[in-house]
């Protein structure tokens, strides 16, 4: 069984900062991209950034130059920092991550974290 775990979200002010974890636990033979996702209300879910197993990110044209996604490939972990938000990044995020076991790749997500930003 593999649960992806996210951790850090909360309530902040306009122009504030949070940091965004992702834990990956259980059997994992290999962990492939991982990418963050946000779903605000009466929204569809959008991606935010995602990374490759190599470090090379990819960002929606909404955080470039705010956020900042990394990974640490030891721990099977991944991070999202978000600086200078504003309310409209208010969403839940998700992780997701491209994991191989048992002789097959497959997507996993979290069950979210919200992230509440006030004006």
């Amino acid at each position: 069984q593999v649960q992806l775990v996210e951790s850090g979200g909360g309530l902040v002010q306009a122009g504030g900062s949070l940091r965004l974890s992702c834990t990956t636990s259980g059997s994992i033979f290999s962990l492939g991209a991982m990418g963050w996702y946000r779903q605000a209300p009466g929204k569809q879910r959008e991606v935010v950034a995602v990374i490759s197993n190599g470090g090379s990110t990819n960002y929606a044209d909404s955080v470039k130059g705010r956020f900042t996604i990394s990974r640490d490939n030891a721990k099977n972990t991944g991070y999202l920092q978000m600086n200078s938000l504003k309310p409209e990044d208010t969403a839940v995020y998700y992780c997701n991550a491209h994991i191989y076991r048992r002789a097959a790749w497959a997507d996993y997500w979290g069950q979210g974290t919200q992230v509440t930003v006030s004006s």
